[in-house]
């Protein structure tokens, strides 16, 4: 069996392999894509038994494609923890390669867990249609300020047929008139791709039983379901509430010592486009539920409006984890959970016999 590290780069990849039969070990820079490749596929006529293990990086899907064509087993670490198992101060592409094959023949190597192909391309759905909408809504600023230039100040009566009129009576200077119907152009291209995408997402949560579970809380709908599914993966993965907070960035940066605690912004670790979801979601639950619009408003003046929107934001990740891991509805949550039996609580204690 041949044990391949691998300190991947967009333009090449250095390499430290070593022959498990022989203990021959050697190294090669490959320039990517041709001479990668072939050295690969080399690998597989020979009929070699391969492992390959490398550091998470964003830039590699066509060859981790490769990998799975050819049969090799390819590991992914933590590029963080691989990071703190450097010992020496030196850093170059060949001791991270070769760092990476010690790992991984000492057995000390950190994986992480790698979502399927299929997973993979339905992120992209979600990413997709979030640019779209963050494109839209640049789209629909420029268009508000040059209503704005000419004095008309109607909000999102200006969308509506009567506003869109008045918009387009205006009578502007050649450029600026070329401006205005090039962007109201766009955003009719725009809008029907957007609505297109949000109904193959809602096709898709109504595929996926546990984002229909995680729907029936309040606020949540299929793309912040959905997107929840998608970038967990699997509830198995997380012990507690606080595994899934810190997954997604949503726990405070602490800096102590001794006596002395400190504690920051959020860490921002996660998947950026959740956690942008799980706010708004939050905002919907709060005017949702009594309980959290009262914890809400307390934090408000207590910390900001911000933070208070954060704080909800785990809060409601942290819930949506317990939902998918117990296999409960959000009433079942409501009868079963943490909160069962304290005042207020009309449901009192129960016992989970649904």
């Amino acid at each position: 069996m041949m044990i391949i590290g691998c300190d991947y780069h967009p333009a090449f990849q250095q390499i430290a392999f070593v022959d498990t039969e022989t203990g021959e070990l050697q190294e090669r820079r490959l320039q990517h894509r041709e001479e990668a490749e072939k050295f690969y596929r080399d690998l597989a006529a020979e009929g070699v038994k391969v492992r390959v293990g490398m550091e998470a990086s964003g830039q590699a899907r066509w060859f981790e494609r490769l990998l799975a064509e050819l049969n090799f087993e390819l590991w992914i670490g933590d590029a963080a923890e691989i990071r703190t198992k450097r010992v020496r101060k030196q850093k170059t592409d060949r001791q991270d390669a070769q760092l990476i094959l010690k790992l991984m023949l000492k057995d000390d190597f950190p994986r992480i867990w790698v979502p399927s192909g299929e997973n993979r391309d339905l992120r992209q759905l979600l990413w997709h249609r979030h640019r779209m909408v963050q494109a839209r809504t640049r789209i629909m600023n420029q268009l508000q300020a040059v209503a704005l230039n000419e004095g008309l100040r109607c909000k999102k009566r200006l969308w509506r047929e009567a506003g869109r009129e008045q918009l387009e009576a205006f009578r502007l200077a050649p450029w600026a008139s070329r401006r205005r119907r090039d962007l109201l152009e766009l955003l009719d291209r725009l809008t029907p791709t957007i609505t297109e995408l949000t109904q193959t997402i809602e096709q898709e949560a109504e595929k996926c039983p546990e984002a229909q579970r995680l729907m029936t809380h309040p606020g949540v709908g299929s793309l912040t379901a959905l997107a929840f599914v998608l970038i967990i993966g699997r509830a198995e993965r997380f012990q507690c509430g606080k595994q899934i907070a810190s997954y997604l960035g949503l726990v405070p940066l602490e800096e102590s010592s001794g006596n002395r605690r400190r504690l920051g912004h959020i860490t921002k670790q996660g998947n950026a486009l959740l956690r942008f979801l799980l706010v708004e979601a939050a905002q919907v639950s709060a005017r949702s539920i009594p309980e959290w619009r009262s914890k809400y408003f307390h934090l408000a003046m207590r910390r900001g409006r911000k933070i208070a929107k954060v704080a909800l934001a785990r809060r409601l990740a942290v819930q949506m984890f317990w939902m998918w891991r117990q296999g409960w509805d959000y009433e079942q949550v409501r009868k079963f959970g943490s909160h069962a039996g304290q005042p207020g609580n009309r449901d009192g204690v129960h016992s989970n016999t649904e």
